[in-house]
């Protein structure tokens, strides 16, 4: 107990050896004796400031009113005063002499006279931030003599430091002493008088005149102290004598009447600081309100915080530069934190942030992003989204796929529409910083949900995220995912520009398929769209079919060479149009409302006109702050072109639920792997609109001719045909064996005006397809080659 108060009072007398820190290079200027040193902590290697002080022997006065200095800032706490963090006495032998050293451990901080020099304001800048530090360094002598009853006794230039963050901080206590204006002893008030220079004593403290002091207010000798301090601040020079005092001519005209009354002969009627804090006009300025209104910033309601942060953008332009980033930015980033600042704080966060380096803005900015991304406010996260453009490549890998993703893939299945279209466009910028195990186990889940989404601006820009996502997939989540979520699903889609995004990624991610999966697969839904009622679809068809015949061909020519090696694709590579088919689909997903600055290029061999990507398509993925969300139930267009018939219609509407007899034959026993990454659970009740969709997509086939549906007006009806059969044979057509041959009375309906010219069944049989898939427990019939009856509705339901 006893080591712990003389600890306490005097500090440990260790060596200087077991001192926790390191002792750096000095500063050219302290206050008094002392020797101002950079250090830096030997546990964490944090930088602090290391004040030092030596003495011949123990009964040097220096040492003991360093001592007092010592104990009253240990004890003395105020965010003005500097903050304390070690301290300790060694013994130094020199010679036959003992030299004693006392050394303070404090935050780390430099001269304010160095800083001054470092910043190098000008104008109306600098007076700013003066007005600020002096606003600071006078809160500081105010709580010291209101509010503690005690005299500091020295304030100057010298006994001001500057922070990190830009604060000016008071220090230099060792003639620190209470005030004891109720002693009539005539002994002196203040025992370290002496350490004080006489041009900086008011005349009363020069005379040693203890009882008029000790009659005068607690704050007379601290405000002429003050006095001095603005004096030396607005000059420049160091005062040396008193006189020096009557020279006004720097100092502003605002602040020039309290500098007079600062530095009063009478001592009674010398200014309070704090009335100096209060009343001062030189202290009303942008930067002072600015941080002032930071610092209180949980005592101001709603409207005022959302009033302020809509105007600190434009305001930050016009203060201090390094304020606003060394003092501004660090208190924005912790309201945010801390959640007493809004989400409109969010936009000057990142616009300050964007004037730092990216070293620095990793440090400052991004880990307070980071934890935002886990509140629960909803319009923090929509600014988050916003803008994550601006900061999401900063990330690291390993922050996106275990901090941020897990709390932005709540977004996917939020009600709001709006947060959904902005969950889904972010994940062009993290999706490739996510593991294998997310893409495939958690994000191609939600991506599958949101192909069938009630909005249809969110399901093109599905269909436009998945082709970018293509190239981060690895090749089996390839193979199951990209066809069938691209013709199943997007080629079927109601919504005319999601025909037109899925027609594009498929261009787009062409090098991905080999010959027989675009022959078998791709091509036959490719080009019943090149009919499609929308002729931006079709024009997008015809460049889809154009450069997947390419690929075709040359596999058919490599094949006739006689060289063995398959050609997965390997043709794409000289399609000189399939980047920017690529690019279309990136930049239409994060279009600024500008939609005809994107637009595809055709193939290179091609003689068709270039088609434009977002006469349809570009207003749906343009960015939602700009434009409305478009809704198919509401758009006229859509009621007025219904969809093409697909040839896999009879297909349940699913990414991994596609059969196809020649896949089928060489994957006897897997399914096309979509079945692995079904979609999230729906909701118990979904709306309307949705339940509409989904059952358009999934429409079995029927026997009667679709009634339209009064809840979503429909934009097409499938064939209708017996489920035993053949799943293409409302399409395929052999030859007839005689172009003479005509088809007898008696097999002529009336009622179908394509039955008289439809091809009679060959002689030999179809290969079945394969049984299962949930199509009911009937085995397949032999399949009905030749154009077959097809019962068509037209989108006015007749």
């Amino acid at each position: 107990m006893l080591k712990f108060l003389k600890d306490v009072v005097a500090g440990s007398v260790a060596g200087v050896k077991d001192l926790p820190y390191n002792i750096g290079e000095p500063y050219s200027s302290a206050w008094g004796s002392w020797t101002h040193s950079r250090g830096t902590s030997k546990v964490d290697g944090s930088s602090v400031s290391i004040f030092s002080i030596t003495g011949s022997n123990a009964g040097d006065g220096r040492l003991a009113a360093a001592r007092n200095g010592v104990k009253r800032l240990r004890t003395v706490r105020h965010p003005n005063i500097l903050s304390f963090l070690h301290s300790t006495e060694a013994e130094v032998i020199d010679g036959s002499s003992t030299k004693l050293t006392i050394y303070i451990v404090t935050e780390p901080v430099m001269p304010l006279a160095e800083k001054i020099k470092e910043l190098g304001l000008q104008g109306t800048q600098r007076d700013e931030y003066y007005a600020w530090g002096l606003h600071r360094i006078a809160k500081a002598v105010s709580f010291l003599n209101n509010d503690c009853k005690l005299v500091h006794g020295n304030v100057c230039l010298a006994s001001v430091v500057v922070t990190d963050t830009l604060d000016w901080k008071l220090h230099a206590f060792d003639v620190l002493s209470e005030f004891d204006g109720n002693n009539a002893s005539a002994g002196p008030m203040l025992q370290y008088d002496w350490l004080v220079a006489s041009q900086y004593k008011p005349i009363e403290l020069e005379k040693s005149d203890w009882a008029t002091i000790r009659k005068s207010p607690p704050w007379a000798i601290d405000s002429w102290g003050l006095g001095c301090f603005i004096y030396e601040l607005f000059s420049g020079l160091k005062l040396s004598k008193t006189e020096e005092l009557r020279n006004t001519t720097s100092l502003p005209k605002s602040l020039l009447p309290d500098y007079q009354r600062l530095l009063s002969s009478t001592p009674s009627r010398r200014l309070n600081s704090s009335k100096l804090v209060e009343n001062c006009e030189f202290f009303q300025n942008k930067l002072v309100d600015t941080i002032h209104f930071m610092e209180i910033l949980n005592l101001k309601d709603s409207v005022e915080k959302d009033t302020f942060f809509r105007k600190l953008s434009t305001l930050a332009e016009q203060l201090p530069r390094e304020i606003v980033l060394k003092k501004l930015l660090p208190l924005l980033a912790s309201a945010l934190e801390f959640g007493s600042a809004a989400a409109p704080a969010l936009t000057p966060l990142l616009k300050i942030g964007a004037w730092l380096s990216p070293e620095e803005f990793n440090i400052k900015v991004l880990p307070t992003l980071v934890k935002l991304f886990a509140s629960n406010d909803r319009a923090i996260r929509v600014g988050l989204l916003q803008h994550i453009d601006q900061y999401g490549e900063a990330f690291t890998a390993q922050v996106v796929d275990e901090q941020v993703y897990p709390h932005i893939a709540t977004g996917f299945s939020d009600t709001s529409a709006f947060l959904r279209e902005l969950t889904l466009k972010s994940m062009l910028v993290l999706a490739p910083k996510l593991s294998q195990r997310t893409l495939s186990g958690s994000l191609l889940k939600y991506l599958s949900k949101l192909q069938v989404d009630e909005e249809p601006a969110i399901r093109t820009n599905t269909t436009i995220l998945l082709g970018n996502l293509a190239s981060h997939l690895n090749e089996g989540t390839r193979k199951r995912v990209l066809i069938n979520a691209f013709t199943v699903r997007a080629l079927r889609d109601t919504f005319p520009p999601a025909r037109g995004a899925g027609i594009m990624a498929l261009c787009a991610t062409s090098s991905y398929y080999d010959a027989q999966e675009i022959a078998a697969r791709i091509l036959p839904n490719v080009v019943v769209l090149l009919i499609d009622p929308d002729s931006d679809v079709r024009s997008k068809a015809f460049q889809a079919v154009e450069q997947l015949l390419q690929i075709v061909k040359q596999y058919h020519e490599k094949t006739n060479t006689g060289d063995s090696t398959e050609l997965s694709s390997s043709g794409i590579s000289s399609l000189p149009d399939n980047s920017s088919i690529l690019g279309w689909a990136m930049s239409s997903l994060s279009l600024k409302g500008k939609p005809t600055d994107h637009n595809p290029h055709m193939s290179a061999s091609s003689s068709a006109p270039n088609i434009s990507a977002v006469t349809n398509a570009s207003s749906v993925v343009a960015d939602v702050q700009s434009t409305g969300m478009v809704r198919a139930s509401s758009s006229a267009d859509i009621i007025d072109q219904p969809a093409p018939e697909s040839p896999t219609s009879t297909a349940t509407d699913g990414w991994g639920e596609l059969d196809n007899s020649i896949i089928a034959e060489d994957h006897n026993n897997d399914k096309d792997g979509w079945d692995d990454f079904l979609p999230l659970e729906e909701e118990s009740n979904p709306s309307p609109a949705l339940a509409s969709i989904q059952a358009a997509q999934k429409q079995p086939v029927a026997q009667t001719k679709p009634q339209v549906s009064n809840m979503r007006p429909k934009t097409t009806t499938y064939a209708s045909k017996n489920e035993d059969e053949d799943l293409w044979g409302s399409i395929a057509a052999p030859p007839p064996k005689s172009h003479n041959v005509k088809p007898s009375a008696a097999s002529i309906d009336n009622d179908d005006p394509w039955a008289a010219i439809a091809a009679p069944p060959p002689t030999t049989r179809a290969k079945p397809l394969a049984a299962g898939r949930g199509r009911g427990s009937r085995p397949a019939a032999a399949p009905k080659l030749g154009a077959q009856r097809i019962n068509r509705t037209s989108s006015s339901g007749v």
